[in-house]
């Protein structure tokens, strides 16, 4: 399709202001489609990778539906997380600099119903939002969908990994017929293709080829290590490196909290970035990072969406990514502009396949490091300083400024060496430090006593818990909270099935009266539900 500028797009005068402050005169490729078929008032399905620019297109066309003098809600935003509905909402509001009469919020959990409600009764025109909060508030009845023009489903395939598709079937079920609806997604699986083909009026389908994976700036290596080791090596790898700028990826929110109180405790300048910190406290934490105080920011994948910091020298996966795509977009943190970048990957027994998956989908080699040692650490410490030493020598303008200490130190009969060691001794930090030794883990293989006869003998119960892939959940990790919280001994646990959002497992059933104690649990905030199943599944 030929390119357009926006200017040349059936958009308002307002709109095309508000653009041309921000900078931009093209679209990009999802724009460029879309934009002009949601005008038009088709339904759209756009298939297009994350940092594509597919805010913008449905906000630009749905701004222009909008009628200021009509109160009732008209435009409703859904995605998968608070995170990313604050971030489109900041997109929207920049798109609205010339139109302040349309009024717009923010509907996700987390956030206090107090303030929603305050919000809701200034008649926002545009709601952005979670589905869960949103159908919260539909229940209580203090939103009205009824007279909503255009709904838009954004990050439609993250929504369905969060399990949220009868969430969102309800809300498309309980919406009027004559709305528009667009969805957008970076990849189509089959249960959002259904919902498309259900809910979608003749829906416009408009694919952006994904661009070629951008990894081939980036040295990809990984280490083996045992999962308890992980905060060791990641320190020994901090001090080995010496990387001025890094992100380190973490798959949940609490591994985040964890891992920067670990490394705050070492003295390493670091904080965490996740979705449950308020809007002023990830403002300060990414202005740190941007001005270099913070040299190791520690972030989830979705609080990660969006940050486009220059001159990050390296990657850490401390977690594997449970997709392949997210490997990518991590990745893609590193190595901009021209430069190359490092990606460090750690992997427990179980994460060795997910070596070769990611492999096959990069089309490239992560090359397996072995993890430096105590001397190597040290030796490689002694190159830096000798490194930045000869770096001011040569580059400095002010070679003279210390030679009259140095003349008396040396007149007061004190020896070259000595005064040298003794300033390194001032400026060198940490130079001599002791390190934990590192376990590398074997594959997984958990002692079953009972079990080692014949399994066919045994019978067992099966159940399911809402704890998956998706929270951290690993086989030998779930194995041991499972005994933490019921008394169960591991061996009368058998066989594990771990999905996304959800766990299946088998007991034997004389523990079934302790496994019915995890329901309504409080873990971490997070209430446990179990259900029995009629079979492993």
């Amino acid at each position: 399709m030929e390119k357009v500028l926006f200017n040349d797009m059936n958009i308002s005068v307002n709109l095309k202001k508000a653009i041309e402050d921000l900078g931009f005169s093209s679209p990009t490729d999802i724009q460029n489609e879309a934009i002009p078929k949601i005008i038009e008032g088709y339904d759209v399905v756009g298939e297009a990778q994350t940092g594509t620019g597919k805010t913008f297109s449905f906000a630009i066309p749905m701004i222009d539906e909008i009628n200021p003098k009509n109160s009732n809600v008209q435009g409703l935003v859904m995605l998968p997380t608070r995170e990313l509905a604050l971030q489109v909402y900041a997109e929207y509001i920049k798109l609205l600099k010339y139109n302040k009469n349309i009024r717009i919020t923010t509907i996700y959990g987390g956030q206090s119903y107090d303030k929603q409600l305050k919000d809701l009764k200034s008649k926002p025109h545009i709601i952005i939002g979670t589905p869960g909060r949103i159908i919260d508030h539909m229940n209580r009845g203090t939103i009205d969908f009824s007279n909503i023009k255009m709904l838009v489903l954004d990050e439609a395939d993250e929504m369905l990994k969060m399990g949220f598709i009868d969430d969102i079937e309800f809300i498309l079920k309980t919406t009027p017929e004559s709305r528009q609806t667009t969805l957008f997604s970076a990849t189509m699986p089959d249960e959002i293709r259904r919902v498309s083909k259900k809910y979608l009026k003749d829906p416009i389908n408009i694919k952006i080829k994904a661009k070629t994976l951008t990894v081939e700036t980036t040295k990809q290596y990984y280490y083996e290590v045992k999962q308890s080791s992980k905060t060791d090596l990641l320190i020994r790898l901090i001090d080995f490196y010496s990387f001025n700028s890094a992100i380190i990826f973490c798959n949940t929110k609490s591994m985040v909290d964890e891992l920067t109180s670990a490394l705050q405790a070492h003295d390493y300048a670091t904080d965490g970035i996740h979705g449950d910190l308020k809007q002023v406290q990830r403002d300060r934490v990414m202005k740190s990072f941007r001005n270099g105080l913070t040299k190791y920011l520690i972030a989830t994948d979705v609080a990660a969406r969006g940050i486009d910091v220059k001159g990050v020298e390296a990657v850490f996966n401390y977690d594997l990514p449970q997709d392949d795509e997210s490997y990518v977009h991590r990745i893609g943190r590193t190595g901009r502009a021209g430069q190359s970048g490092v990606s460090l990957s750690f992997v427990t027994g179980r994460g060795r396949n997910r070596v070769f998956e990611i492999e096959k989908y990069t089309k490239s080699k992560m090359e397996k490091k072995e993890i430096p040692s105590v001397e190597e650490i040290v030796k490689q410490k002694q190159k830096k300083i000798y490194n930045d030493i000869t770096e001011i020598i040569d580059n400095s303008d002010k070679k003279n400024t210390y030679k009259p200490i140095i003349n008396k130190l040396l007149a007061e009969g004190y020896d070259g060496i000595d005064i040298l060691n003794a300033l390194l001794d001032k400026i060198v930090k940490n130079e001599v430090k002791e390190y934990n030794e590192i376990e590398i883990e074997e594959p997984y293989k958990r002692r079953k006593k009972e079990q080692t006869s014949n399994k066919k003998n045994i019978s067992y119960s099966y159940y399911q818990i809402n704890l998956g892939r998706n929270d951290g959940v690993r086989p030998k990790e779930f194995v041991e909270l499972i005994s933490k919280l019921t008394k169960i001994p591991n061996y009368a646990i058998g066989d594990i099935i771990i999905h996304n959002n959800k766990t299946s497992f088998e007991v034997r059933p004389d523990m079934n009266k302790k496994i019915v104690l995890l329901q309504g649990r409080k873990l971490n905030g997070f209430e446990l539900n179990l259900r029995k199943l009629s079979k492993l599944e």
